[in-house]
């Protein structure tokens, strides 16, 4: 195991090598324009180059996982999109399944694809963000602006669902709580329709855009080895040469369906991960174009009372629906005992959601596997022996998000 602790670092350091002959300690962060949340990296620098890093976290913890233990299953949906803030139908999708498979509801097939079509969409928001920012980091903003207007179009899109845009509280446990509006529909089609030539742009003025590779290539570059050690899923792992999505790997929601490739980098660097989302977004489309197409007929719900809301004119006329009703708001419905994991493919990788269960209206336990949690112990490796400039956008191309990170 390699030693790269500071003290050994120093120790090995050739003094004629340094640029001006003294070292300093320089803090990335916790201040948020450099570091995209509020997290903090102590880094020993020689001039430009940085000897050493070390990482802090804990500036934002929300101790959600604790919370959970005394929240019914419904009301922890809306603490899973406070964490990828810039993915959130997926955090809630993902939880809804996992309630699910403890207490063994199977949804209907129209419920798979909604859910298909909008963590697509919610895939596509967190790409074009990081990558974006990753175009801004290098010195190209204009990409960025742009692209926030396609993010805008698919909140548009979110506010049909579900009334919020950014923290979405999306679907219920066993489906949606309505079905897709005829506004809805308007909009992916025109988002389907128009979209493509708008992200043409945007991967014309970067992908090959001599200034934006010799600022990206070999930048944070990590290997495959290492980044399988380091428990690395998601585009990161993929930029790094390893095709593991859970989408293929373990498919949910009838992803078995739907016809797309895995996008794989070779070099792990900064270059290969923006590639790998930019392809992942056409193949995004391509998922959710042919989810549109065969959307099924069929109820936008699985046939689960204790879960399922009843319409609210039935709750002030009839007292089975009012009963349902309160039992659902103040969690009075128990669920079976157990343990389940269940993963679904969140934007930065392997969103898993470990629940353990006595039989009681609350989780007995419920851990997160959030993907920047994971893989944000890499970074003080990745940037060691780089200059500052390449650690700003090596953070950015991880797309390292607070909320996920210190959940």
């Amino acid at each position: 195991m390699k030693d790269n602790s500071l003290s050994n670092i120093l120790n090995q350091y050739d003094s004629k090598e340094q640029i001006d002959g003294q070292l300093y300690t320089l803090n990335l962060g916790p201040t948020h324009p450099a570091t995209h949340g509020i997290f903090q990296n102590v880094l020993t620098m020689d001039g430009e180059r940085i000897l050493h890093a070390e990482q802090t976290v804990g500036y934002i913890h929300r101790a959600f996982e604790k919370i959970s233990e005394r929240r019914n299953f419904a009301q922890i949906t809306t603490l899973t999109d406070r964490m990828n803030y810039c993915s959130a139908p997926i955090n809630n999708i993902g939880w809804h399944m996992t309630v699910e498979k403890l207490i063994g509801v199977k949804v209907p097939k129209r419920v798979d694809y909604m859910r298909v079509i909008l963590m697509e969409l919610a895939r596509i928001g967190d790409h074009l963000i990081c990558n974006g920012v990753t175009g801004m980091d290098s010195g190209a903003i204009t990409g960025l602006t742009y692209m926030f207007i396609e993010r805008e179009r698919i909140y548009d899109m979110y506010e049909q669902i579900c009334g919020a845009r950014m923290t979405t509280n999306m679907g219920r446990i066993g489906g949606f709580e309505r079905d897709f509006t005829p506004k809805f529909h308007e909009l992916l089609k025109d988002f389907l329709k128009t979209f493509p030539p708008r992200f043409q742009e945007f991967c014309n003025l970067l992908e090959r855009n001599r200034i934006f590779m010799d600022r990206t290539i070999g930048a944070g570059a990590i290997s495959a080895e290492r980044a399988l050690s380091y428990g690395f899923t998601g585009p990161n792992l993929r930029a790094a040469g390893v095709d593991y999505d859970v989408r293929v790997a373990e498919p949910y929601s009838s992803y078995e369906d739907f016809d797309f490739i895995i996008p794989v980098g070779t070099a792990g660097d900064t270059y290969d991960r923006f590639m790998v989302r930019q392809q992942e977004i056409w193949e995004s489309l391509k998922i959710i174009n042919q989810a549109y197409d065969n959307l099924p007929e069929g109820p936008f719900h699985a046939d689960v009372p204790d879960f399922y809301l009843p319409e609210k004119a039935d709750v002030y006329q009839k007292m089975e629906a009012l009963i349902y009703h309160f039992k659902i708001v103040m969690g009075e419905t128990d669920v079976p005992k157990g343990e389940v994991y269940h993963a679904v493919e969140g934007g930065n990788g392997e969103l898993g959601f470990y629940l353990v269960s006595d039989g009681g209206r609350s989780p007995y336990r419920l851990h997160f596997r959030r993907p920047c949690f994971i893989y944000y112990q890499a970074y003080p490796e990745m940037i060691t022996g780089s200059v500052i400039s390449d650690a700003i956008v090596t953070m950015c191309s991880m797309n390292i998000i607070a909320g996920e990170l210190d959940a």
